[in-house]
């Protein structure tokens, strides 16, 4: 048994090391990653001095391999781009581009601002559209030494009748505008005259009762460096309206409206409400950080007035003391009980008092305060009175949430899912919500639902809990290091 035991514990010993060579090998492999992307950043630098396009007759291209050559959709070209050269001791990379003409048997490098950084090994092909567009994907680069390698997966194409770079991200926002016949059943793109928003995704779309579109908020990314994006949340407003006297024709317009805006965010969502007002509820302010991402979820509720051009806060009454009246309405009352004793003790109700005041940009904000009312020290000792029932309750309301579904009837707001994070666990919510938009006195729980109970299944990760175990310490480590030596020679 003892010997058993001993092998047993060997090959864990064995195991571990395993596990310490890969966690070693992965840090050395993102240190020369990063040293790579160091390098590859360096020769972008070079190329970003081109601002010109440059076309200059020359002999044939040096000596490479793993470039691409491809037939021109049009005209009697071929193109050639990229590639590597291996002299022995050094390897260089290329992303240069030439043009041979077969017609006249002649070469021309051609020089564009904004290339694709260098690369070899890359995929290409020609497609006719919009005059001939080359597209290259991936590819590899290498370290002078040939012994590093970073692989790319980006896109781009080369607009051939412009000669023009441009590199088709993973994400592609838009601010183009379309209009969809209801008649014909055919699109059209819409022209608009003026300044519009910037490309964007998430944005709020509403129609104000003139017939003119309003545009709010949004979100979009930007490449600040080589596989970082910085997101941007958007809180400005457009309106595209009609021209008047110009059928078929329309103008952007950016408005500033007054009132109590919202807080800039993304992921909200919008709905119609009574009085051709547009209702947006919740969403999440994200906070970036060059490798995290942490999201703060909201459930507020504001309603915009297109004819006022003014925004307004979604502040709900509370449940009403019914129950309360009720009761106290049934109860005999002692003789002598006179109609100013039961003013007295209704003044002693909070007071709410609103406010608005201007900032210097002309943005008003309402301010609510709950002031107790003057009266009696001495209080009506009561079980009825003390009982949160009475009182109205807590105010039963939505969790905060992003992306979740609304829809308008009735003069009902109707709330369903969406979702929010908790840590590293996104939560998906199926809760079903109800608010009298009227009365706007509290949301109704139509459907309730536990997020506690929602299955989410861990991402593994073998790397960390191996080098959880080996992190372990202690005698027995040390044993296993002494033990397992002889077994890295089959590594």
């Amino acid at each position: 048994m003892g010997k058993k035991g001993k092998k047993e514990k060997k090959g864990r010993g064995a195991e571990k090391t395993a596990a310490k060579m890969e966690k070693k090998v992965s840090k050395r492999s993102r240190k020369e990653e990063e040293d790579l992307e160091a390098l590859i950043a360096h020769f972008q630098t070079l190329d970003a001095k081109k601002t010109q396009i440059v076309e200059t007759p020359c002999s044939p291209p040096s000596p490479r391999l793993n470039a691409s050559l491809s037939a021109h959709p049009e005209k009697d070209e071929l193109i050639l781009f990229g590639g590597e050269y291996f002299n022995g001791q050094k390897t260089f990379l290329y992303n240069e581009l030439y043009i041979y003409n077969i017609r006249k048997d002649s070469w021309t490098k051609v020089e564009i601002p904004s290339p694709p950084p260098r690369r070899c090994a890359h995929q290409a092909v020609v497609v006719p559209q919009g005059g001939g567009q080359l597209w290259i994907f991936g590819g590899e680069f290498a370290s002078p030494d040939g012994e590093q390698f970073y692989h790319y997966k980006d896109l781009w194409v080369l607009h051939l009748a412009t000669k023009t770079w441009e590199q088709v991200r993973d994400y592609i926002y838009y601010n183009d505008v379309y209009a969809f016949d209801l008649d014909t059943f055919m699109w059209s793109k819409l022209s608009p005259s003026g300044t519009g928003p910037t490309p964007r995704s998430g944005c709020q779309m509403s129609v104000t009762p003139q017939g003119s579109i309003v545009i709010y908020g949004g979100y979009s990314k930007q490449r600040v460096k080589k596989d970082v994006d910085k997101g941007t949340q958007h809180s400005d407003m457009f309106l595209l309206k009609s021209e008047e006297g110009k059928e078929g024709r329309w103008v952007w317009t950016r408005i500033n409206p007054s009132g109590t805006k919202p807080t800039p965010r993304s992921g909200f969502s919008v709905a119609m409400a009574p009085n051709s007002q547009t209702l947006l509820f919740g969403g999440v302010c994200d906070e970036e950080e060059e490798e995290s991402l942490e999201g703060d979820f909201l459930n507020d509720l504001y309603f915009y007035d297109a004819t006022k051009n003014r925004w307004f806060a979604g502040q709900l009454k509370g449940p009403k003391s019914e129950k309360r009246k009720r009761r106290r309405g049934t109860k005999a009352e002692p003789e002598g009980a006179n109609k100013q004793e039961c003013e007295e003790a209704s003044a002693q109700a909070p007071l709410e008092v609103v406010r608005e005041v201007i900032t210097e940009d002309g943005t008003v904000v309402t301010i609510k305060q709950m002031l107790t009312a003057p009266g009696p020290s001495k209080q009506p000792q009561s079980d009825e009175d003390d009982s949160p029932e009475e009182a109205g309750g807590p105010l039963v309301e939505p969790r905060p949430r992003s992306n979740a579904m609304l829809a308008v009837k009735h003069g009902r707001l109707y709330l369903y899912g969406g979702m929010f994070e908790a840590g590293d666990r996104q939560v998906t919510l199926s809760d079903f919500y109800c608010l009298d938009l009227h009365k706007k006195d509290q949301w109704m729980v139509l459907v309730e639902a536990d997020p506690d109970t929602q299955e989410w299944l861990e991402e593994t990760d073998s790397e960390d809990s191996d080098a959880g175990e080996g992190a372990e310490g202690g005698e027995e480590d040390e044993e296993d290091e002494d033990s397992s030596e002889e077994d890295q020679g089959e590594y």
